[in-house]
């Protein structure tokens, strides 16, 4: 089991940047990939990006590439995520989710609003 707090939302214009935190307590195995979900309004939830333990090579979704990047702290079990250049579609509640390296399991955060007005 890990527990996942996320915190740094807000509200932000047009082409201003954010910086979420995911701060991960428990077993350090289940948080082998950190990652970030979003969910806009009548939409379901999407991949925003994930990195591994090692932080080499995180993926993200093409909808954010060169915008966004993810980072971790393993000292800290802390993932972030940079958010640059934010637009109006990237209105969302963003969740961090981490699983284990062999599971299919996502554990959960509460969430955090970012809102972005045009």
């Amino acid at each position: 089991q890990v527990q996942l707090v996320e915190s740094g939302g807000g509200l932000v214009q047009a082409g201003g940047s954010l910086r979420l935190s995911c701060a991960a307590s428990g077993r350090t195995d289940s948080s082998y990939f950190m990652g970030w979900f979003r969910q806009a309004p009548g939409k379901e939830r999407e991949f925003v990006g994930v990195i591994s333990r090692s932080g080499d090579r995180p993926v993200y979704a093409d909808s954010v590439k060169g915008r966004f990047i993810i980072s971790r702290e393993n000292a800290k079990n802390t993932v972030y995520l940079q958010m640059n250049s934010l637009k109006a579609e990237d209105t969302a509640v963003y969740s961090c989710g981490a699983r284990a390296v062999s599971s299919t399991l996502w554990f959960w955060g509460q969430g955090t609003q970012v809102t972005v007005s045009s």
